[in-house]
């Protein structure tokens, strides 16, 4: 299919905050293009893994490399919701109330271990996630249509720790897995620490982008074109969720548009201004693993939700 839209520019600047996160993180290259592919496709981001493969520091230094305002909160079992969206302080001066901002009011935003908090606090950043705006005492601030969360949690720990409700996982559009580096990456890691050499420090990470282009980026979607047969595939991928006897309950129209959405913009970190079936099938698992619920069955048997939705990926036809 024929080039229609100059990415030349957006191509450099997409290598550039790839080299950049090379410096600091060794490997996790898949993680990073999934995190960029949504940070590009305005959606937030769950990023779930064992403790020491750098989450949070994946996530700290993508905010580093877009100069935005940025701020993190860490999630702590006696957090409460006005510790994250802020609270309205008598002023004892002018005798009225003054509203003291949370973390929560930045553009970027790293809730570290979010399943730390119970469900109260948890539930405090529904409507920020989904609208982006908070409201307190009847008053509503908004955040912007730039505001952008991203959320780290173990996926072993259980004690101190509070499950997700499926309305909150729903409102993120990815969640990335970080699994371990493989053996090379781990050798360069050892090398690195042996001869002394330390990786690039976080205050010495300068931006990137702005807010402005990566908002000028945001609009490029709009020029990705993507087929009525790919838009079919879509759906006849997320109706499979629903269909698929080892799904209890399968993911929502709500994950039909975050898919298309992600397809868009890894086709166009891929450089391409349009939407081939394996963008479809390549972001499909961190799209979609999060928003199903297993039968007991399926758990029993060791299915878990990115096997689930390899397989059941496996089951529709491609369009040629």
């Amino acid at each position: 299919m024929e080039q229609r839209t100059d990415l030349t520019h957006f191509a450099e600047r997409v290598e550039t905050m790839r080299q950049s996160i090379a410096q600091v993180v060794v490997g996790q290259q898949e993680t990073v293009d999934l995190l960029l592919t949504a940070i590009l496709a305005n959606g937030h981001v769950l990023i779930e893994g064992v403790p020491g493969v750098a989450k949070t520091l994946t996530a700290r230094l993508l905010a580093r490399l877009i100069d935005a305002r940025f701020s993190r909160v860490q999630f702590t079992p006696d957090l409460m919701p006005s510790d994250v969206l802020g609270t309205n302080v008598f002023n004892m001066k002018t005798q009225d109330f003054d509203f003291h901002r949370g973390p929560v009011f930045a553009d970027i935003v790293l809730v570290d271990e979010i399943n730390r908090a119970p469900a109260k606090t948890q539930a405090a950043l529904f409507e920020v996630m989904e609208e982006r705006q908070v409201t307190v005492d009847g008053v509503t601030h908004s955040l912007g249509q730039f505001y952008t969360i991203i959320a780290t949690q173990n996926p072993v720990e259980q004690e101190g720790t509070y499950k997700l409700p499926e309305a909150q996982t729903d409102r993120f559009m990815m969640k990335i897995t970080m699994g371990y580096p493989n053996i090379d990456e781990e050798i360069q890691i050892l090398e690195r620490h042996h001869q002394n050499l330390q990786l690039t420090a976080l205050s010495d990470v300068r931006p990137v982008l702005t807010k402005d282009e990566l908002v000028g980026m945001r609009q490029l979607l709009t020029q990705v074109f993507v087929d009525p047969v790919l838009m079919r595939y879509i759906v006849a991928v997320v109706q499979q969720t629903r269909q698929s006897k080892a799904v209890y309950l399968g993911a929502s129209p709500r994950a039909s548009v975050a898919l298309l959405q992600a397809s868009k913009a890894f086709a166009l970190l891929q450089g391409r201004d349009f939407v081939t079936p394996d963008d479809v099938r390549h972001v499909a698992p961190a799209v979609l693993q999060h928003r199903l619920i297993l039968t007991a069955e399926a758990e029993m048997e060791g299915l878990t939700p990115e096997k689930a939705v390899k397989r059941l990926i496996e089951k529709v036809e491609v369009p040629k």
